[in-house]
């Protein structure tokens, strides 16, 4: 008699949360105050070979209030999920990611955007992270020694073929394999390169930019980043001290956090350009494809980088068709997992234009690096103007987090997505009861009682 097939048997949700904002640790100009936040989603099955190959890993990063409202969306979606064979799952992760995109009645909150995306995004990552433990594997390398022909049904091109046809993908895969080995040796060998926003939140005084930037320079970084978009004598001088710190070799990216109309912009962008700004970063609405396109073509050479808000492929395709962008920035949390953010790479591939993921957040960096290493290894097979995006905190909440040595991310080699967190780190942050914010509120109650 064979054996039952291992199944989906639950998929547990949870709001983590941590208190980021005490700090100030991720402030900018749109988001003075962020709680980095995780809604976390971990597939369960009945597979008999133990929590490495029984358990996937996914989640999607807000920044505090409405991470519960993003856990609810992940549970709305456990039905496409719970029940499924997990040997068909994890042959074809792409069979999952159509379902949840043409489950209709949900597909009409977006459709394809928003929080009922992020979700999908969430699970679907679950998923990959599940299928790269099962092969034994990091999941940068189970998409780069996977077949090219394979890689493509996993993409969906609805909406994309007058830009990228599933043959011009293929060809773009067959010939990205060519040198995939030596690459991927390189790859082990010397990481891939990163740099880092830890130096330059909105909120750190000159003090702390100056202390942290220099430090970013000893650390081997060569690239760092401010936000701006406040006040523009605040950047004009927080960008003076920060070339003063780090010299002409380093580069300097500014990110704007869509603070800005088109012409504010322009305007505010060629102020800062007597300190070399190598990009401006979401100078405008994440949605503006013309508006993206105008601030380019008024800046240059300052480069213009966007893409962490991007809702799917749809849009970065129109990016792409436009010229509206220098510098695409995908996330992997914020649009439909690793299926949509393959053709994103793709469409990036066709177009000639590199890719720096957004990372930071909780538990970004360890997702994008995979995207990048593929994209590396058998897809464009170059690291030239390519950077990933490093922040200092949060990892050690990860069983398997980020290694960066001398300003370089190296390759993990873990199986799976690096997306498991603690078990402790979950007990701890989930919010409202886990022990930290248990205790955080039953202080704040004692100190209102006091002022009483």
């Amino acid at each position: 008699m064979s054996p039952t097939p291992a199944r989906v048997t639950a998929v547990d949700t949870h709001d983590i949360r941590f208190p980021t904002s005490r700090e100030l640790d991720g402030s900018d100009a749109m988001n003075p105050d962020p709680d980095y936040s995780a809604a976390y989603a971990v597939l369960r099955t009945d597979a008999a070979d133990g929590p490495d190959g029984a358990e996937g890993h996914g989640f999607t990063f807000t920044i505090g209030r409405g991470n519960d409202v993003q856990v609810a969306a992940i549970h709305a979606l456990r039905h496409h999920v719970v029940g499924r064979s997990v040997d068909e799952l994890c042959a074809d992760p792409g069979s999952l990611f159509r379902d949840l995109i043409g489950d209709s009645q949900l597909r009409w909150l977006g459709p394809e955007k928003g929080v009922m995306h992020m979700a999908i995004g969430a699970v679907v990552n679950a998923v990959w992270d599940l299928a790269a433990k099962r092969a034994g594997k990091p999941l940068w390398r189970l998409l780069a020694e996977a077949d090219p022909a394979w890689l493509v049904r996993q993409v969906d091109f609805r909406y994309l073929t007058d830009a990228l046809t599933p043959d011009e993908a293929l060809d773009l895969l067959r010939r990205g394999r060519e040198g995939a080995g030596e690459r991927t040796a390189r790859l082990l060998a010397h990481g891939y390169p990163a740099y880092t926003t830890s130096p330059g939140w909105l909120g750190y005084d000159d003090a702390k930019l100056t202390r942290l930037a220099a430090q970013a320079v000893a650390d081997g970084f060569t690239q760092i980043k401010l936000k701006v978009g406040a006040d523009l004598d605040d950047d004009v001088r927080r960008c003076r001290v920060a070339r003063a710190v780090v010299g002409p070799g380093v580069r300097i990216a500014v990110d704007a956090n869509q603070r800005w109309d088109v012409a504010e912009a322009i305007r505010w962008t060629r102020a800062l350009a007597p300190y070399d700004p190598y990009w401006i970063e979401e100078p405008t609405s994440p949605d503006d494809v013309l508006g993206h396109a105008a601030i380019r073509e008024a800046v240059a050479p300052v480069k213009v980088a966007t893409g962490e808000h991007v809702h799917n492929r749809v849009v970065f395709k129109q990016m792409l068709q436009a010229g509206a962008l220098d510098v695409l920035q995908i996330d992997a949390a914020r649009v439909g997992g690793v299926n949509e953010n393959l053709a994103i790479l793709l469409l990036a591939a066709k177009y000639g234009v590199p890719v720096c993921p957004h990372a930071g957040g909780v538990g970004l960096c360890e997702l994008v690096q995979h995207f990048s290493m593929f994209d590396y290894v058998a897809l464009t097979g170059t690291t030239e103007d390519r950077v990933i995006e490093y922040v200092d905190h949060l990892h050690d909440h990860f069983l398997d987090p980020v290694v960066i040595r001398e300003g370089r991310y190296r390759a993990p080699t873990a199986p799976g997505f690096s997306a498991a967190m603690r078990p402790e780190s979950i007990a701890r942050y989930t919010f409202p009861g886990g022990t930290f914010w248990a205790a955080d509120l039953a202080q704040q109650t004692q100190q209102k009682g006091h002022a009483a």
